[in-house]
């Protein structure tokens, strides 16, 4: 996953690394399934060559029309996956599109024996409009883009001698008002989908960040009770101290040992519950770092998923993840960083790899020695290298540990 110098990055942190993953891939299936089918404006092409039919008045228009709708279809398409722009249609530029297609059609009508395949141009082209309209205008502008096209088919078909009392005119208007209307509903469709899992995502995204605000408070009010409680009572203790020297400093000490001891109990309780508090999982620590690179303009790609990492190397993973990045943020001048996670077997690995190598890599820092540490009580290990030289050089810090489910 990618997170270049940071726009809006939709990182959803390791978001697990699958869900990013999808939503892109989803994406990619929405687009190809929408623009794919502008290939159906290929359809006169593929027909004028079926039979031989390679005369310039019908070869042209018909290569045109396949170019122009496959063209702005695509455009169409990548336009309504914008969701900022989306919504600001029809503009000009979509009915101008629309009517050229349409015009073309009704040509193809008076000069080509069966012209139905011609009619998909302006039903794709209605489609790509469609995408771009906000909802409560779709079914009047759908209705009048369809009877637009059944119009103009009825009335160029009134210019070829065969149409005369014929009812196939009627049929060719039918069928093309129908293409409109199945592809605007196929594509508003597969719109709607593609709207819903975003919206369901944002949803997921926002409850994380509810979530982090309500461990925030429950932080604040159990960080307010100790120091509360423990400061009350050391100033009461204090007070009465001040009151008994000189009068009684045998109840006076007695006072400033408990006062002593009061003082140190309100220090373990707040080392405890700050323990807890920055407690963090790995993906956490991971998309952390990740914006703080961003930040600097480093690219940062992550392989692999820190969900899988056993919640007892979470915390011990996330240490060299911090430490890995405070180096490259402080000795390196990185353009680019890949975090790898290693899952698999019975030993989990997360390396860092970075370029950017100043000539002197060799000392990031007092850090390591302690991840060493406490890797070692785990029974793993910590190794920092550089790789290559020169420009290509890179910088590896690596840890291993035992899985331990």
């Amino acid at each position: 996953m990618r997170a270049p110098a940071r726009t809006l990055r939709e990182v959803n942190d390791d978001q697990p690394d699958g869900t990013r993953k999808g939503l892109h891939r989803l994406r990619r299936y929405t687009w190809w399934s929408l623009a794919g089918i502008g290939y159906l404006a290929a359809l006169p092409v593929l027909q004028s060559v079926a039979d031989r039919t390679y005369t310039a008045e019908i070869l042209v228009p018909a290569v045109l029309t396949t170019v122009l709708t496959i063209v702005q279809r695509m455009r169409f398409v990548s336009h309504a996956l914008r969701e900022r722009v989306r919504h600001t249609g029809p503009t000009a530029e979509h009915l101008a599109t629309f009517a050229v297609a349409t015009a073309i059609w009704c040509y193809a009508i008076v000069v080509v024996a069966n012209p139905t395949s011609w009619a998909f141009a302006p039903a794709l082209l209605a489609g790509g409009i469609l995408s771009n309209t906000a909802p409560g205008r779709r079914l009047w502008l759908t209705l009048a883009l369809a009877l637009t096209t059944a119009t103009a088919g009825l009335v160029a078909a009134s210019g070829r001698d065969d149409a005369s009392g014929a009812w196939w005119p009627w049929v060719l208007a039918g069928l093309a008002a129908a293409f409109v209307v199945t592809i605007v509903v196929i594509d508003v469709a597969q719109l709607w989908f593609w709207d819903m899992v975003v919206e369901i995502d944002r949803a997921r995204a926002m409850a994380e960040e509810l979530a982090v605000a309500r461990e925030r408070l429950r932080f604040a009010a159990e960080l307010h009770d100790v120091q509360g409680h423990h400061l009350q009572a050391i100033l009461l203790k204090g007070e009465l101290a001040e009151r008994l020297i000189g009068r009684d400093d045998d109840a006076a000490r007695a006072h400033a040992a408990e006062l002593t001891e009061l003082a140190r109990t309100a220090l373990t309780d707040t080392r405890t519950v700050v323990h807890g508090y920055r407690a963090t999982t790995l993906h956490s620590e991971i998309a952390n770092a990740v914006d703080v690179l961003a930040a600097a303009g480093i690219e940062t790609e992550v392989r692999g998923a820190a969900r899988e990492v056993p919640p007892p190397l979470q915390a011990l993973f996330g240490s060299l993840v911090r430490e890995g990045t405070t180096n490259i943020l402080r000795h390196t001048h990185a353009s680019s960083c890949t975090l790898t996670l290693d899952t698999g077997g019975d030993t989990v690995r997360v390396r860092l790899a970075n370029d950017g190598v100043t000539p002197d890599p060799a000392r990031p820092g007092s850090g390591i020695a302690g991840l060493r540490e406490r890797f070692a009580a785990l029974g793993g290990d910590v190794a920092a290298r550089v790789t290559g030289s020169g420009e290509a050089a890179t910088f590896e810090l690596g840890g291993h540990a035992p899985a331990r489910r």
